[in-house]
């Protein structure tokens, strides 16, 4: 009896101990799986998370609004470029910097568009206006260069980085691009022909009221008197002022030909073409957005350039198909106007416009451009 009792109790011991083990495995196996459920589900959300930073990884830095104005119409080299500019940015930040060009003079002139700049109402502005970075004109200093080797090496050159910066302190603007505002210049008249300096004496010569504009004319014989450059076409139209002098893509795009008889291609001075951008709006901005729209602002000055030269050819075709007369003065004919215009640079020094060392660079960086 008592071994029968025995192997009750011991039958009945096993029996707990393999239900108490068989118990515990379901548990185990359902912790485990709840915990690798939790694991699987925090990988998949750094995959999601990673994924949507790979495709937009700008999404954090907050979107902006750049609105830019300049003075050119449609089809000019600084309007085509300007629009790829925009096209460039949005591609590059996913969107979120916008660019909004008004061209064709829409915010107003290029000097009321400046003022907007500095006081922060508008981002930006393209154009050759010289008010409040005087230093700038330097640059425009009468037959200094003869090709776009030398232009460019000029603008491309630590001087002009130097003058650019000196921007910042001096007018609230970040000049964060200089190209060439539209090639070389040319004379034109609604009188006669100019093929000496002469040619200018008892000539109204429209300027836009640059500073080396208004003292090669003086030094030339003529007068001047000052017209916005949206309103030029009507001021030659009227007699306000007999001629004007403006790169070939700007007389083709502005139709001055229309209103000027005769055209002298004297190649006397090219204008930088800063792109102004207020600085407070600038330094507020994302670091990464900062070397995006830099980097589209060179690729927007290489290509404005390139236009230039494409068209310059072309649009000087127009003005003669449009029968107005071309003249190429000859080299001596040519040296007569360089003589007659030294003074200009004595004079620009004697204000501070540019020192004589400063002079002399600029002379050596033309001078070794290839």
């Amino acid at each position: 009896m008592k071994k029968r009792i025995a192997l009750l109790l011991t039958l009945a011991m096993a029996a707990s101990s393999l239900a108490a083990c068989g118990g515990s495995k379901p548990a185990e196996t359902t912790a485990a799986a709840t915990t690798a459920a939790a694991e699987t589900t925090a990988e998949a959300k750094a995959e999601e998370t990673k994924a949507a930073e790979g495709e937009d990884p700008y999404a954090a830095l907050g979107d902006f609004t750049m609105m830019v104005g300049h003075a050119q119409p449609e089809g000019n080299p600084r309007y085509v470029s300007m629009e790829k500019f925009a096209e460039d940015v949005a591609e590059k930040t996913n969107g979120h910097v916008t660019v909004e060009v008004f061209g064709n003079g829409q915010l107003g002139t290029e000097k009321e568009m400046l003022e907007q700049v500095v006081a922060g109402t508008v981002q930006g502005m393209r154009g050759g206006q010289f008010d409040f970075s005087p230093r700038l004109l330097m640059f425009t200093m009468p037959f200094l260069t003869q090709n776009r080797a030398q232009v460019t090496a000029l603008l491309q050159s630590d001087l002009a980085k130097k003058v650019c910066a000196e921007a910042e302190a001096e007018t609230g603007t970040v000049i964060i691009n200089l190209c060439d505002a539209g090639g070389y210049r040319q004379f034109s008249n609604s009188k006669h022909p100019i093929t000496k300096p002469d040619d200018l004496k008892g000539l109204k010569m429209r300027t836009n009221g640059m500073n080396t504009i208004d003292k090669t004319f003086v030094a030339l014989g003529a007068t001047t008197t000052t017209i916005p450059y949206s309103d030029l076409y009507m001021g030659l139209k009227t007699a306000v002022a007999d001629g004007q002098e403006n790169p070939w893509v700007n007389v083709e795009g502005m139709k001055f030909y229309e209103v000027q008889k005769y055209f002298t291609e004297v190649n006397y001075q090219f204008h930088p073409d800063p792109f102004y951008v207020n600085a407070a709006w600038w330094n507020g901005l994302p670091q990464e957005y900062r070397d995006i729209i830099s980097e589209c602002a060179t690729a927007m000055g290489e290509y404005n350039d390139k236009l230039i030269d494409e068209n310059q050819e072309a649009a000087k075709q127009v003005v003669i198909d449009a029968g107005c007369e071309v003249y190429v003065p000859t080299e001596d004919e040519l040296k007569a106007f360089q003589d007659a215009v030294q003074v200009v640079y004595d004079q620009c020094v004697e204000e501070g416009i540019m020192t004589a060392d400063e002079l002399k660079e600029m002379q050596d960086i033309v001078a070794n451009a290839k």
